[in-house]
């Protein structure tokens, strides 16, 4: 007999919630290794009333069913930056690499799932790979292989008592260029040279560089330069803001290089921006009220699976986890465990009022595979 409360039983206890992010800790799933953690979780998820499955690019999909109402996904990511951290409690706080950064949000959200018979629809839980990686893939596949929910949340370290609104974009650059080897007086223009433009043409093109901090316009960053005099290579990243054109910017900078060197485009995703009438933001901070949190809402600059599903799913949604994302890829990155049981109280009750959205019966199903094939619209940079 194992020791889970069935999914209709009520709230799951502190011993099976902090047993289960413990066990999440434990198994070590930097990118592109996150196969052993996605077998435990669809083991986790059936004893707590799941159907489960592993999907054919690596994810953990787990989903329960109580009744006609709408289509809720609760989506994470299981991959962590490399680097193990021994699991350890200390103090009311538990240490391990993706206790923040986003095993503790996932967590909470299949504790959530399970424990809130209340909700009368259906609700899909998402471990996804790679989110840590220029490509999201698990998200990617996730969009074009299920149909948009009724409504979303992303698991990110938010805090237990605030929602993220929003997700600057990013568009990742790499330039490499070559030129027949010469003698350093010789003034024709070296590799390490040409670099250095294209460095300084991309910041021309962008507005006076602000703090990072800021939502509402792009900033660069030169993330690594290699070369000397005869080749270079070099990798750079914009924040972009709502609205930014990057295909512009991409097509600027080329005019800029005149042709030397290759410039390419590695990644590109668009910045997202919800509000406070989102139903989602509505229900998560009602949660937040419930337990007696004064709700917060917060813009990044970073990206998530957020950007990369908000660029095909226009359906309601937001980003919630409990953790500090200061702590994100740190050395001391862990998790207050009041503030975790917190958290899954919070996405019990937005569950419960989501409840109440309208639904599309063409968005249910069993948990045979995928949900369906839903439309995709990409965003390609030449």
């Amino acid at each position: 007999m194992n020791d889970w409360p069935s999914a209709d039983t009520g709230p799951v206890g502190e011993t099976v919630a902090i047993g289960l992010l413990r066990r999440m800790l434990e198994i070590d799933s930097p990118s592109h290794h996150e196969a052993a953690l996605a077998r435990a979780l669809v083991t986790a998820m059936r004893e707590l009333g799941f159907s489960a499955y592993v999907d054919e690019t690596g994810n953990a999909v787990g989903e329960i069913v109580r009744g006609d109402g709408p289509t809720v996904m609760l989506l994470g990511h299981m991959d962590t930056v490399p680097g193990t951290l021994p699991v350890r409690s200390v103090n009311g706080s538990l240490y391990g690499r993706g206790a923040v950064d986003a095993k503790g949000p996932l967590a909470a959200m299949i504790c959530a799932a399970a424990g809130t018979p209340g909700f009368r629809g259906r609700v899909v839980v998402i471990g996804v790979v790679e989110e840590e990686t220029p490509c999201s893939r698990g998200a990617m596949a996730i969009r074009n292989t299920h149909s948009p929910p009724d409504a979303l949340i992303i698991g990110e370290p938010s805090g237990w008592s605030s929602v993220v609104l929003g997700y600057k974009g990013k568009l990742d650059l790499r330039y490499q260029v070559t030129v027949p080897p010469t003698h350093p007086s010789n003034p024709v223009p070296k590799a390490s040279e040409l670099a250095v433009h294209c460095w300084n043409s991309l910041v021309s093109l962008l507005p006076p560089q602000p703090e990072h901090a800021v939502f509402d316009q792009p900033t660069a960053t030169l993330v690594s330069l290699n070369g000397g005099l005869s080749a270079a290579e070099m990798e750079m990243s914009v924040r972009t803001s709502p609205g930014f054109d990057a295909p512009a910017l991409v097509r600027d900078l080329r005019a800029r290089l005149g042709g030397a060197g290759e410039l390419t485009v590695v990644n590109s995703v668009a910045a997202c921006r919800t509000t406070r009438r989102d139903p989602v933001v509505r229900a998560l901070f009602a949660g937040i009220a419930t337990q007696q949190g004064r709700a917060t809402a917060k813009l990044k600059t970073a990206t998530s699976d957020m950007n990369t599903l908000a660029e095909v799913w226009d359906v309601p949604m937001a980003t919630y986890g409990p953790g500090d994302s200061s702590l994100d890829h740190s050395e001391d990155e862990h998790i207050v465990l009041a503030d975790y049981l917190r958290g899954i109280a919070v996405l019990s009750s937005a569950l419960s009022d989501l409840s109440d959205l309208p639904h599309h019966e063409a968005r249910r199903s069993t948990l045979a595979g995928p949900t369906g094939n839903a439309p995709v619209r990409t965003r390609r940079i030449p």
